[in-house]
């Protein structure tokens, strides 16, 4: 089975862009709700399950020895712009750490908040690791690793701390991952299948007693409270997340998308075979607005499904997503 077409972009009267990929929609029992494309297919599913990768952090109890607050979960799941909201609490962090910039494996990069960078180009000043997109995740790699033991090299895919991320990754997509890439914070970011994926966000959205549902529970709802550190001012997460209560949102590059649906106990994965962010934003907002979490009139909706206007204001065309 093949990928399928979910999303147009029309001008006037001719269709411009299509965009192929795949849907999943799965229960917390990993049962297949709905699926477009390919539930098989195997992805990297990037930064969209960054939730998976800070559960043993809560888990191993690392992160109740070290009093971390729902401020520093929230960014643990994030890809953050490195507005100073997000740099000020990752500094604080590392201090209370005993540790620094450079104990960090993330790469340096420029904030995509445009504030930030504005007042580092002013000053003459270089970008830090803790301006990383990724240095939440890392962030509580550090933790856990000192929680752990392992040695520096916490993104070394033999450290302790990445084999607890492959563990809870295999135990909630219920597969043994084929391998993996190395993502752009340098971490091993390890393959599923789509269906895997929306399992394990299903998984996520339980409120169960064990310790994996309990630590879920404390993610997801950090991301939830904070929509502003999971992503950014004018992020689709973020603005999702504000106009969709109850509902956890993570993208993640090469435009794949998750979602955790708690009232309903749904998890949702998405991936977009051409990479193209426009498309797996329509195709969760297309999705938030059929199961009635999101106004289809609301602005937030309106800015990643519906009409396009060119730079005089003019309505040139519309995106549209084709869920048949």
């Amino acid at each position: 089975m093949r990928s399928v077409p979910l999303v147009e972009v029309w001008r006037g009267d001719f269709l411009e862009s299509q965009h192929y990929g795949h849907v999943v929609i799965s229960n917390f029992e990993g049962e297949i709700i709905q699926s477009w494309g390919n539930p098989d297919h195997v992805i990297l599913p990037r930064s969209s399950c960054k939730i998976l990768q800070a559960l043993p952090l809560i888990t191993s109890g690392a992160a109740d020895f070290f009093g971390l607050t729902a401020e520093q979960l929230a960014l643990c799941c994030a890809s953050h712009q490195g507005a100073e909201i997000h740099s000020n609490i990752i500094k604080t962090w590392l201090v209370d750490l005993g540790k620094n910039d450079n104990d960090f494996r993330c790469g340096t990069q420029w904030p995509r908040d445009s504030a930030a960078s504005l007042l580092m180009i002013k000053a003459d000043k270089s970008p830090c690791r803790f301006h990383n997109n990724c240095s939440g995740k890392h962030s509580g790699f550090l933790t856990l690793g000192e929680h752990l033991g392992g040695g520096p090299e916490y993104h070394m895919v033999d450290h302790p701390v990445q084999e607890a991320v492959l563990n809870t990754f295999e135990e909630l997509t219920c597969e043994t991952s084929p391998g993996y890439g190395i993502d752009g914070c340098s971490a091993p970011n390890w393959a599923c299948t789509i269906s895997g994926l929306a399992r394990a966000m299903a998984r996520c959205s339980g409120n169960g007693s064990d310790i994996l549902s309990l630590a879920s529970v404390r993610l997801r709802e950090a991301m939830m409270a904070h929509p502003e550190l999971v992503a950014g001012e004018t992020r689709a997460c973020t603005e999702l997340m504000r106009a969709a209560p109850g509902v956890a949102l993570k993208t993640g590059a090469e435009a794949v998308f998750t979602a955790i649906i708690p009232s309903k106990k749904l998890g949702i994965a998405i991936k977009v075979e051409d990479g193209a962010f426009r498309a797996s934003e329509a195709l969760i907002t297309a999705l938030l607005i059929q199961m009635g979490f999101l106004n289809d009139q609301h602005p937030s909706a309106l800015r990643r499904l519906g009409p396009i206007y060119n730079w005089d204001g003019l309505q040139t065309g519309h995106i549209e997503v084709t869920l048949v």
